[in-house]
């Protein structure tokens, strides 16, 4: 099976910036095979960085340790509006992304 080279590299990415972050989650609607619940995740939580960040400065910012405590509280407060099945795909998407960030 052939290797999509914009899945491999957008996988390998790492991330500094929130432009960085911002730029990994346009990608993912580029690639033929991002499924539908990467997608409402990768929505839900620009969402939450979008707001967050504005608080911490511009989107060429550094992501920081308290930039992304502040995205996962709001992630956390999120319980209440989504279901279970829900918050668990925003959730584990989230903890895959940050293991992309550079602290």
């Amino acid at each position: 099976m052939p290797t999509n080279s914009s899945n491999t590299t957008l996988s390998n990415k790492q991330l500094t910036t929130v432009a960085d972050f911002y730029q990994y989650l346009d990608g993912l609607f580029d690639l033929d095979d991002t499924d539908s619940d990467t997608l409402f995740a990768s929505g839900y939580m620009r969402g939450f960085l979008s707001l967050v960040a504005t608080e911490f400065g511009d989107e060429n910012q550094l992501v920081s340790a308290d930039l992304v405590k502040a995205v996962t509280q709001k992630a956390m407060q999120a319980k209440a509006e989504l279901s279970p099945q829900d918050y668990a795909i925003v959730s584990n998407f989230w903890l895959e992304i940050q293991k992309k960030f550079v602290l």
